[in-house]
């Protein structure tokens, strides 16, 4: 250990601006290089002897970044693909059922039901409105639905967006879910 990073644990455990955690962890380190063992250490800071040795490891291993912060705990979160998941929504239906739910989705996406949920609200997509939604057979659909959405969402400055329907009623009906 240098007499930097020394000084830097020492500035480390007086301060009364850093975190108990990070003092106790500077301790340790201080009372590791004074030559005592993990289980004196331990016992003298009234702390775990495997506590102890963790915190010696990282320090050997980063030095101070080591200590400074928890690594991440938990598995990363899934993604979803939202071309995926739109595709799915709009040209597929379960098996067992005539529209998709959030959880039917999440099941067969392998996420969580508010995620599935979280993406059909930004996208627009209601597939429980049996009533409404429409099934597009368009390979196209995301893309066009991900441009009109967010020219819905966020207009170009100074523009006026409008809307027009290019199918009849009738022509627009025949792709309507059963009841």
């Amino acid at each position: 250990m240098t007499e930097d990073e020394r000084a830097e644990l020492m500035k480390l455990t007086s301060s009364r601006l850093t975190s108990v955690r990070l003092s106790q962890r500077a301790r340790i380190v201080l009372l590791a290089a004074e030559g005592m063992q993990n289980l004196q250490i331990a016992e003298h800071l009234g702390v775990g002897r495997i506590q102890v040795a963790r915190w010696r490891g990282r320090y050997a291993e980063m030095r101070l970044t080591g200590i400074e912060r928890d690594l991440p705990r938990g598995a990363p979160p899934k993604k979803v693909e939202l071309a995926q998941l739109v595709e799915l929504t709009t040209q597929s239906k379960p098996e067992t059922a005539t529209h998709w739910s959030s959880r039917k989705m999440a099941a067969k996406l392998g996420v969580h039901a508010t995620t599935i949920s979280r993406h059909w609200k930004a996208a627009g997509l209601k597939p429980h409105i049996v009533r409404g939604f429409k099934v597009s057979r368009d390979p196209k659909f995301v893309e066009k639905l991900e441009d009109i959405v967010g020219l819905y969402m966020a207009p170009p400055e100074h523009a006026l967006v409008l809307c027009c329907d290019e199918k009849s009623q009738v022509q627009a009906l025949d792709r309507t879910q059963p009841c």
